[in-house]
């Protein structure tokens, strides 16, 4: 099967972003940069793409100019083991960017990520409707996911 890389358009800025989404997952890295030359469309030198990697999965940065930018019709999701990961990577990846209901959130270059605990998916799918129904009313109800208010949720309590 042929690989599938998720490509990313930047304006100026992919080899910065792709630096920080490195920095800020583990067993990640940059794998290649390389540069526009003489015949353009962009200055010779500049950065025109950057082959980068987070925890195995392949990104390419592309510098392609202004003429497209991020919208949430495409995110990126972390399935998050714990409420630890959660903080970690809303608090990483929200910084200079914008939070945004139900665990979504802007980085500072305008890309899409959901931090969702995994335990999330469970919850939603609990054979009991009424357990799903409530954790879906909490969840709608935040913006970064807090797993024990959504398990308190299911269960009846606060947030029910």
């Amino acid at each position: 099967m042929p690989r599938i890389t998720p490509t990313l358009w930047f304006d100026t800025e992919g080899k910065e972003a792709a630096e920080f989404y490195v920095s800020v997952f583990p067993n990640s890295e940059i794998k290649t940069v390389r540069y526009y030359g003489e015949a353009g469309p962009r200055p010779a030198g500049t950065v025109m793409t950057v082959e980068f990697a987070l925890d195995g999965q392949e990104y390419l940065a592309l510098n392609g100019g202004p003429q497209f930018t991020f919208d949430e019709a495409i995110s990126l999701s972390i399935d998050c083991a714990d409420q630890e990961e959660v903080d970690h990577y809303w608090a990483a990846l929200s910084k200079g960017g914008e939070e945004g209901p139900c665990g979504w959130l802007k980085d500072r270059y305008g890309l899409s990520w959901q931090v969702v605990p995994a335990e999330m998916k469970s919850l939603l799918a609990d054979p009991d409707p009424g357990r799903a129904q409530r954790a879906m009313k909490a969840m709608l109800g935040m913006r970064k996911l807090d797993v024990a208010a959504l398990r308190a949720a299911a269960d009846g309590g606060e947030g029910a």
